[in-house]
């Protein structure tokens, strides 16, 4: 997975660096298959701004999330983008294993 960083008006910190990618790991645990991660933090007045790009095999997904503390973004950035990629994982395997309900045939 490679992961990359940029700060939009502010300055990305190895203390930042290393939670960001920290919390990251999370998703690499449940989905393997993710490519790329592009993260933006940025401070607009008053609010943290946090937003990730994934790149996953056949899908970008994107995520964004706001706070007054851009470790509380980073935290809510993460949560939203685990259920996204887990969302994205149930659908891909049941396109894998052709066990959809609404095609299955009742007998």
């Amino acid at each position: 997975m490679n992961l990359n960083l940029t700060g939009h008006h502010l300055e990305i910190t190895p203390a930042i660096r290393d939670y960001v990618s920290a919390k990251l790991e999370r998703i690499n645990r449940h989905f393997d298959h993710v490519i790329e991660v592009s993260v933006v933090l940025s401070v607009e007045k008053l609010r943290q701004k946090a937003e990730a790009n994934v790149h996953v095999r056949g899908k970008d997904i994107f995520v964004e999330a706001k706070d007054a503390d851009m470790y509380a973004a980073i935290d809510g950035l993460v949560d939203k983008l685990d259920r996204q990629i887990l969302r994205h994982k149930e659908k891909s395997s049941e396109r894998r294993n052709g066990s959809s309900i609404k095609h299955r045939v009742t007998e």
